[in-house]
């Protein structure tokens, strides 16, 4: 009976990698190789940070922004980000838990208790700011509780054409447990949220295509591009100053 628990545990770990090691169904390819080496220059970003100037003025009309990470991603990668907009003198919050290990039912369920969290202390509306699959989960957030949502910020997320086009859904099925096409909750990714939906995207990301981070006409109300790497979302000047621009708009 003790070698029971290890047992489970070995075909566990044996689904997930025969999940990791599937074929791609649709043929859809991510970023090309050369932009996704690039992404390991992440480190880089604070020092090219020296060479262009962030001007951060007092925002007119202060947000409560709930910032949610990327798949794999702790939340405090987006610390320097939640910093300058604390500059700006918004409040910045974090979603509550710890790295972003797949939209599981679970995941998903603390994510929303979040947001009512948030929400219910004030009773004010929030922008969320969601990188990568942060974004796909904030916009699932915002399908759920629009009333409670003012604008959703995606930046660098999948939430348009095959959710295999970019260079991480492999590593995302096996760490999640699911396949990509196979959410634990029941959604249409594709389908905008009944509140103003903002996509960042870049030429340059390495890890997710262009064009399922841009999205369609009709699946987001503006698509803005950027030419920062898909690390570079939540690390350069130029992000967060598109930012706090879309945080002025509201």
């Amino acid at each position: 009976m003790a070698s029971l628990p290890f047992q489970e545990a070995r075909q566990e770990w044996s689904r997930r990698f025969a999940l990791a090691a599937e074929p791609c169904p649709d043929e859809a390819r991510g970023p090309r190789a050369l932009l996704l080496m690039r992404e390991f220059l992440w480190p880089l970003e604070p020092l090219k940070r020296r060479f262009s100037t962030l001007e951060v003025a007092p925002a007119r009309t202060p947000k409560r922004v709930m910032m949610l990470p990327g798949f794999g991603a702790h939340p405090v990668r987006m610390r320097w980000m939640a910093r300058q907009l604390e500059r700006a003198g918004h409040t910045a919050k974090s979603w509550g838990m710890g790295i972003n290990l797949g939209a599981t039912a679970d995941r998903f369920a603390k994510a929303e208790q979040r947001l009512l969290d948030l929400y219910d202390r004030r009773g004010e509306q929030l922008v969320l700011v969601g990188w990568s699959l942060g974004g796909v989960m904030a916009r699932e957030l915002a399908k759920r509780h629009p009333e409670k949502v003012e604008k959703v910020v995606t930046m660098g997320s999948p939430f348009s054409g095959s959710p295999r086009a970019n260079n991480g859904w492999r590593a995302y099925q096996a760490i999640a447990g699911h396949r990509v096409d196979e959410p634990e909750i029941e959604t249409v990714l594709t389908e905008k949220p009944p509140v103003e939906t903002v996509a960042f995207w870049s030429p340059r990301d390495g890890v997710v295509h262009p064009r399922s981070a841009c999205g369609r006409v009709g699946e987001r109300d503006r698509a803005i591009a950027l030419r920062c790497s898909h690390m570079g979302f939540v690390l350069s000047n130029e992000a967060v100053s598109a930012l706090l621009s879309e945080l002025e708009r509201s």
